[in-house]
């Protein structure tokens, strides 16, 4: 039997760690999936900054060698498939694997919308789908794994590593009139993501 983890994470460097523990830990790329937003515009086909430090990843391969290759080369297998699509309420997106194409074709015929029902068909509870859906609305990265259910504790460490605490976010969120993700909802711009991240400090 298997189990989907999921956690969201302010920064896309922290999601990028995340995949390349999963799969340092020998998880399979095909049942890793990573969904980030994008409304910023941070990530471009034709200019890649995947480590968000403002430089072209391929021109610091090109000047630091071997050094950025390192960094990048444990999730290359997974985010070598990044590409750009927009899910409903979520807006533009910058996406990898089978939640991402689960939650297009969802999008059509799932009543809650994409993201949500592509969540809780893989097993993820209402709450906390619409709770991580949300997270990435607001400027998050979602990382999320098909795992065996004996090996659901130890993965799950891995992922904790700089994770969001969703209890506390979305208890903070509720205090604003927040009741749930709404995938008819108008998405963030940069500019809301700019504020958002102002109030949860180092979220970028």
């Amino acid at each position: 039997m298997t189990t989907t983890i999921s956690r969201l994470y302010d920064s896309y460097s922290d999601a990028q760690r995340a995949v390349a523990r999963l799969q340092d830990a020998r998880v399979p790329h095909s049942e890793i999936s990573i969904v980030a937003n994008n409304s910023d515009n941070w990530y471009e086909g034709s200019r890649k900054d995947r480590d968000r430090d403002g430089v072209d990843d391929r021109a610091e391969g090109a000047g630091a060698g071997a050094a950025v290759g390192a960094g990048l080369g444990g999730t290359a297998g997974l985010l070598a498939g990044l590409g750009m699509l927009a899910i409903p309420g979520l807006g533009p997106v910058v996406a990898a694997g089978w939640l991402a194409a689960t939650a297009v074709g969802a999008a059509a015929g799932a009543a809650t919308g994409g993201i949500i029902g592509a969540l809780t068909e893989a097993g993820v509870s209402e709450e906390d789908a619409h709770a991580y859906a949300e997270g990435v609305r607001r400027g998050g990265t979602l990382v999320s794994a098909r795992v065996p259910d004996s090996d659901r504790s130890r993965l799950e460490a891995l992922l904790n590593e700089s994770a969001v605490n969703m209890r506390d976010r979305t208890a903070a969120w509720q205090k604003t009139g927040w009741k749930g993700f709404d995938p008819a909802g108008r998405p963030y711009g940069a500019e809301d993501l700019r504020r958002e991240r102002q109030l949860y400090g180092g979220m970028r």
